[in-house]
């Protein structure tokens, strides 16, 4: 005991020499999080990588907004990235304190960039801090200006000589690998950022890799790219000084938007979304002179927003939130802003609109029909819930969660949905309790299709997902940032999976096109020899791994997650999990392939299975 006094009074030096001042390109390579979000290897969308991409266009955007430089080129290649506009470039002189000169820039003053993006001067320096290699090239009035770096340190200054080439900034980079471990970019995911851009800027053409991006009418684009079912009417599109807006309403449950603040996507919202759901609420409501519930009226909308604010405070330097409660320094409220344009254009639109008046009405009497005839389902099913979590036998909960109201590696939270306890039993003992949670289905659960939402409230299994996940009212409240489904790579498995991700797509399909649902992929096979294990997701892997451990290789075939020892689990789960998104996209046609997969054509489907038959010749297999 005394000895362990000792050890705990032992004081621990804290003087002069442990205060440390970091350079700026230091701290941002020591805590690129700060800048730039996670890091990522480049599987999902927001990863770092693509936010470097996403800075460096940033201001590319800005000066095109300023009226300069109507294309845009971009070319990613094996990691290497360049961007190209033909804006003003940046005036020679100060080319290199724009990229390695922190908190350095032209929007301070909100003169010259009066509503941009880029406030704080931070982006094109970390995309240079947190690079092998970065190269900026200015054309300016017949004149350019050369700079080399490596980790933002100056390799090579050219001085100002003379060019023909046109006005406008090429930024050339390469993403450090010893920060970004075998990155890969993939050009779904530049390619619905670029789309973006161009849906938020009329006019503006990009170009990537020799495809050309372009949209005339604006967010009526993007709401037409993105919606997976038909509108009930056509989509609203109202626009003004400083805002625009699209609105429609589908069959689908739940509601789905789309803001933007400058040109920029707020993945999270912010202040004007939350304006803009209450307006748009109370307009059309005060519209019809009745007394509908605003969850009523919200049922199925698909709408996007995108206003541009001076001065613009986000809630972290990755812009996904807007903290903005003031328009700008003179300016109204964001909430009054946004209230009084859509009390005047919505309202007068749906007195000008008699069809669409029309079919908004039925839709809306439509969702409250449904919701009063589940009301006492649901409120039984609430209370059954709310028991249940004080002691879900299904949920073994984590100590993280996504809605938080702060703390870190919030969106690390994660839930795996697992079949049996076998194989939550193996997860169970090998997650990370802080972020890792685990929720254990039965069985096969109900097959959804077709059904309405009371389903959800009268399955028990169902119901107790929706509470543990927490979306029963929209995403805000999700508890966890990926919803992972382990199942076994068998039949049964494959269809749990496809039994989950129907329900989704019936009730909560925005939890799929946020990006928040996974499949979580298992090893098939375990290949070893004395020295090394090697854990095969595919045939190939397996015959790369049986030449590499040699003639006297043990090979194990895993037939289920609940053979997998929790040892070994925790491998899989760990920080080189593997994880296969679920998207949902337009041309995916989500309503036919539900009919086809999940429906009732029994003989269609039949005749698909026969047609489709593949026999193996297995004889050779000794």
């Amino acid at each position: 005991m005394d000895e362990l006094n000792s050890t705990m009074q032992q004081p621990t030096a804290y003087n002069d020499d442990d205060i440390k001042t970091l350079d700026w390109m230091e701290h941002i390579r020591r805590r690129p999080g700060m800048y730039i979000g996670k890091l990522g290897d480049g599987s999902y969308a927001d990863d770092g990588i693509y936010v470097l991409l996403k800075e460096v266009l940033d201001n590319s955007i800005d000066e095109y907004m300023m009226g300069y430089g109507k294309t845009i080129e971009v070319t990613v290649e094996e990691g290497t990235v360049s961007v190209r506009d033909y804006g003003r470039g940046v005036p020679l002189g100060k080319v290199v304190d724009v990229s390695s000169k922190m908190n350095t820039g032209a929007k301070y003053d909100s003169k010259a960039f009066k509503k941009s993006v880029g406030l704080n001067g931070v982006g094109i320096k970390a995309v240079n801090a947190l690079s092998s290699y970065f190269l900026i090239t200015s054309h300016r009035d017949g004149e350019c200006k050369r700079v080399e770096y490596s980790k933002a340190v100056i390799t090579e200054e050219a001085p100002i000589c003379p060019t023909e080439e046109a006005n406008g900034t090429l930024t050339y980079f390469i993403p450090d690998k010893e920060i970004f471990k075998d990155y890969q970019y993939k050009d779904e995911y530049i390619e619905s950022l670029l789309k973006n851009y161009v849906f938020l800027n009329s006019g503006l053409t990009i170009v990537f890799n020799g495809k050309k991006f372009h949209s005339r009418n604006g967010l009526v684009d993007l709401l037409n790219e993105n919606m997976t079912t038909e509108p009930l009417y056509p989509i609203v599109h109202l626009k003004g000084e400083d805002i625009e807006v699209v609105i429609t309403h589908s069959n689908q449950y739940g509601e789905e938007y789309y803001s933007f603040v400058n040109g920029q996507h707020t993945t999270q919202g912010g202040t004007h979304l939350s304006a803009f759901r209450e307006a748009l609420g109370r307009v059309i409501k005060e519209y019809y002179n009745k007394n509908f519930e605003y969850s009523d009226i919200r049922a199925g909308v698909v709408a996007a927003i995108s206003i541009k604010v001076e001065e613009p405070v986000f809630e972290s330097q990755t812009k996904t939130k807007l903290g903005s409660k003031d328009m700008g320094p003179d300016g109204p409220s964001v909430g009054k802003f946004i209230g009084d344009f859509i009390k005047k254009e919505l309202d007068n639109y749906l007195h000008k609109n008699a069809e669409t008046s029309d079919a908004l009405l039925r839709k809306i009497q439509e969702s409250e029909k449904e919701r009063k005839a589940i009301a006492g389902v649901t409120k039984l099913a609430r209370e059954r819930a709310k028991k249940a979590n004080l002691h879900n036998k299904k949920l073994r909960d984590c100590r993280i969660h996504l809605n938080d109201t702060k703390g870190d590696n919030l969106e690390d939270s994660c839930i795996f949905i697992t079949e049996g306890d076998s194989a939550s039993g193996s997860i169970t003992k090998s997650r990370d309790p802080n972020l890792q949670a685990v929720f254990s289905l039965r069985g096969k659960p109900l097959n959804s299709f077709g059904l309405t939402k009371k389903i959800v409230y009268e399955n028990e299994e169902f119901n107790l997902l929706q509470a543990a996940l927490n979306i029963e009212d929209g995403l805000e409240g999700l508890r966890y940032n990926k919803v992972i489904i382990a199942t076994d790579a068998d039949v049964d498995g494959m269809h749990i999976r496809l039994l989950l991700i129907t329900f989704f797509l019936q009730f909560f399909p925005d939890l799929i096109k946020r990006n928040h649902v996974y499949i979580l992929q298992t090893p098939l096979f375990r290949v070893r020899n004395k020295q090394k294990t090697w854990y095969c997701y595919s045939e190939e892997e397996r015959v790369n791994a049986i030449a590499a451990a040699g003639k006297n290789a043990e090979i194990t075939r895993f037939k289920g997650l609940g053979e997998i020892s929790p040892d070994e689990f925790k491998h899989f789960i760990g920080k080189d999990i593997r994880l296969d998104p679920v998207t949902m996209k337009k041309e995916d046609l989500v309503k036919d392939m539900l009919e086809f997969y999940m429906g009732k054509n029994t003989s269609e489907r039949q005749n698909f299975i026969i047609d489709n038959l593949v026999v193996e010749d297995d004889s050779e297999i000794s």
